[in-house]
Order: C-alpha cells, then sequence, then structure tokens
C-alpha cells in the first residue's frame, strides 16, 4: 500500500498558486509527477500524493522544480480568482473518480495530438529539406551546362583559328613553291635566248654537252635540297623507362570506385573494437581469442539463462557490452535476468536502453521492440508503478495489436489500476 503524503504548504495570488511539497528522502525524477487541469499527482513509491484541484489552470505553463528535499510547484490559474482551498472539498467518490479519469484521457490526448504536430512538422521539414536539395542541384546542373557550353565554344574558336592557320600555311607553301619554279624557269629562257642571239648553229657535240651539263646541274639541285629536307627531321627519341607510383589502399578495390567515408568509419570502429578488446581488463586476461566475441558471450549468456543460471548469464552479457556497447539484444535478454532476478529497476533501465538502440522502428525490430516495452512493463507493475506500466503494454500492442496475452495483461493493468484508486 502507498504511504500518502499529507504535509504539504500553499499559498496563492489572484493568478497562480504556490504548492511545496516535501520529499521524505525520496528521490523525485520528471517521470514521477502528472499534472493536468484539475489533478496533479506524484508517484515516489512508496510515497504518493493525489489532488483534485479547487478550479482549473493552466498546465502548459504551470512549472514544477524539484531541489532541497521538496517540489515546488507554480500553477497558473486559467481564471484569475481567490481559491477557498487547495483542493475540492465536497465531492464524492464518483465525481473524484470522474475527474481523475477525465484528466488522465485528456493528457492522453493532448500527448498524441503533440505526436501528430511533431509528426506534421518533421515531415514539413522533410518536404522544406527535398525541395531546397532540388533547388541546389538545379542550380549544380545548370552551373556544369555553363561551363560545359563555355568550353565547347572555346573549343570552337580554337579549332576555327587552327583551320584559319593551316589554310595560311598551304597558301604559303603554294606562293613558295610558285617562287622556286619561276627560279627554276628563268635560266631556260635566258639559254634559249642566246641560242636565238648566236649566228652559228652549234655541233651536235656541242649540243649534246650542253645538254648533259644542264641535265647535270638539275640533278644536283633536286639532290641538294633532298638532303637539306633529310638535315631538318629531328633525332629520335631516347630511351628511358616510367616509374608508377600508385596510392597505398587498405581495400582491394580502386580509389575511384570506393567510398572513402564509409571505409574510413569502417576502419574507425574496427580500430576502436581492438583497442577495447587489447585494453588492460581483468575479465579478458584467461579468456581465449574467440571467447572476447561479443556474439560468443550472447549466445553464451542465452543457454545460462535456459539453464535458470541467471547470475552468470547477467555476468556473460556485462562483458559483452563492455565490448560492444551498441547490440540491443544484450540490454534486452539482461533485461529478463534481471527480472527473474528482481533487480527492478536495472530490468527499467536496461529495457530503456534496448528502445534507444532500436531507432528507427522498422519491421525488422517490432518484435524486440515489443519484447522491451513488456519487460519494462513488467518491471513497473512490480513496482506497484501501475500508470507506467500501463503505458507500455499500450505502447506493445499499438506495434503487435494481435497480441492476445499482451492485451490480456494490459487489461488486468487496467483493473488494478480502477481497485487503486477506488480503495484511496
Amino acid at each position: 500500500m502507498p504511504v500518502w503524503l499529507r504535509e504539504h504548504r500553499w499559498r496563492q495570488t489572484l493568478t497562480a498558486v504556490y504548492l511545496s511539497l516535501p520529499l521524505r528522502g525520496a528521490r523525485a525524477t520528471p517521470a514521477n509527477i502528472f499534472c493536468s487541469e484539475r489533478y496533479l499527482k506524484v508517484s515516489i513509491p512508496p510515497f504518493l500524493f493525489e489532488a483534485i484541484l479547487y478550479a482549473p489552470i493552466d498546465d502548459t505553463n504551470s512549472t514544477a522544480k524539484i531541489g532541497n528535499g521538496n517540489i515546488f510547484f507554480t500553477l497558473y490559474k486559467k481564471e484569475p480568482a481567490m481559491w477557498d482551498s487547495l483542493t475540492l472539498a465536497n465531492a464524492d467518490k464518483e465525481k473524484l473518480q470522474y475527474l481523475r479519469e477525465n484528466a488522465v484521457l485528456k493528457a492522453q490526448e493532448k500527448a498524441k495530438e503533440e505526436t501528430e504536430a511533431k509528426k506534421i512538422t518533421k515531415q514539413e521539414h522533410k518536404k522544406y529539406a527535398l525541395e531546397a536539395t532540388m533547388k541546389l542541384e538545379e542550380a549544380e546542373r545548370k552551373r556544369i551546362e555553363d561551363l560545359k557550353e563555355k568550353e565547347r565554344q572555346k573549343v570552337a574558336k580554337e579549332l576555327e583559328l587552327w583551320k584559319n592557320q593551316q589554310k595560311d600555311g598551304d597558301k604559303y607553301k603554294s606562293i613558295q613553291k610558285k617562287g622556286e619554279l619561276h627560279k627554276e624557269i628563268e635560266p631556260l629562257k635566258e639559254r634559249k635566248s642566246e641560242k636565238m642571239s648566236k649566228t652559228r648553229i652549234p655541233n651536235e657535240g656541242t649540243s649534246k654537252t650542253r645538254l648533259k651539263s644542264t641535265k647535270g646541274c638539275h640533278d644536283s639541285g633536286s639532290i641538294f635540297a633532298q638532303s637539306l629536307k633529310e638535315e631538318q627531321l629531328p633525332a629520335p627519341r631516347a630511351a628511358a623507362t616510367i616509374k608508377v607510383n600508385f596510392t597505398p589502399r587498405v581495400f582491394p578495390t580502386a580509389l575511384r570506385e570506393s567510398r572513402v567515408a564509409e571505409e574510413e568509419e569502417w576502419l574507425h570502429k574496427q580500430a576502436e573494437a581492438r583497442r577495447i578488446i587489447n585494453s588492460d581488463l581483468s575479465e579478458l586476461e584467461d579468456l581465449k581469442e574467440e571467447e572476447k566475441n561479443p556474439d560468443w558471450l550472447k549466445d553464451k549468456g542465452n543457454k545460462m539463462f535456459a539453464m535458470g543460471d541467471y547470475l552468470g548469464a547477467v555476468n556473460a552479457y556485462n562483458l559483452a557490452v563492455r565490448l560492444n556497447n551498441k547490440l540491443p539484444l544484450l540490454y534486452l535478454n539482461r533485461a529478463a535476468c534481471h527480472l527473474k532476478l528482481r533487480n527492478l529497476h536495472k530490468a527499467i533501465e536496461d529495457s530503456s536502453k534496448a528502445l534507444e538502440l532500436l531507432t528507427p522502428p522498422v519491421p525488422d525490430n517490432e518484435n524486440a521492440r515489443v519484447k522491451a516495452h513488456v519487460r519494462r512493463g513488467t518491471a513497473f507493475c512490480q513496482l506497484e508503478l501501475y500508470t507506467e506500466g500501463l503505458q507500455d503494454y499500450e505502447a506493445a500492442l499499438k506495434i503487435d495489436p494481435r497480441n492476445k496475452n499482451i492485451e490480456k495483461d494490459a487489461e488486468k493493468i487496467r483493473h488494478l489500476i480502477q481497485g487503486t484508486m477506488q480503495s484511496s
């Protein structure tokens, strides 16, 4: 049975109520406080404080501060007025029960509305981020197209300039050839004119000699020109060896085909795991190499749990968590061991840690999330925190609505809560 806290002090103004509640050495957290318009509850096992307020308050702006062994409430009134008392007097049990249930329903509806609002806001943010990303990609694509167009125009200009240079070179060569032909034809014309000017006709011997000499001069000129052309050719290149140095790589794939960020993250995780395993842990000194594997320790803990050795299973899970604290199944299985050993607060901590690691919620981890909610809800109920336990069971039903066993347990908890309220 809970111990009711009757000692409290309060004062009021036209707009606010100031309430001080002593904790009697108990440690309170925001999770132990529940407040609505007309209902205030503080549940710190084994202590319990409950108040049906005299008039409605603004539960959104009202505050609660924990310190110096007290809880200080600042409750803002919805309508400025002086209250005759802190709680509603001369109210029958049915009315009190109605106000309690109404407060719980309103709190659930408010939480649901806040969740929906957060979901809508998150969707809007995603939509905005997608639009911004599309705009950036469109701007980047346009920038790349502009760069391509500029390069295309630059190459076209360079090609046109090269064509003009080639045409000018061909013209220069044709002009040079015409000049060479003119130089060769001029001596022939001069010789012809000399022949015509002479009165006597030369004999056959002299004509043959002249023809031969002319032919010889022409041949010698062509050989000289060919030798000049041969001298202008560049010398062949010297042989050499080119050395190629490749970038050192841990992975066998080429750097252009790899994802550097993912590879560095993987290498960092491997180095961290090796550092933890090679650290100075007294538990690892006598273990074999295969016994330092978290998966092997998890399987060993599962076998011990099946045999009923819950302490041995907890020790195996503890060592596995020290080696790798990112596996949600380790916390989930250890929570089951703590439930068997009646370590209820540790079971709640391990179940909560497992739920943190089981994110995002996907179909593959539905079964694990259901187990985490059920085990935490069971621990809450065994601590007589039925409201918190019911919340976990309802969360498990949302994930797996066809589970009849969870539905039956949730119904039992509802009956327990109603019985506790009626007895109070």
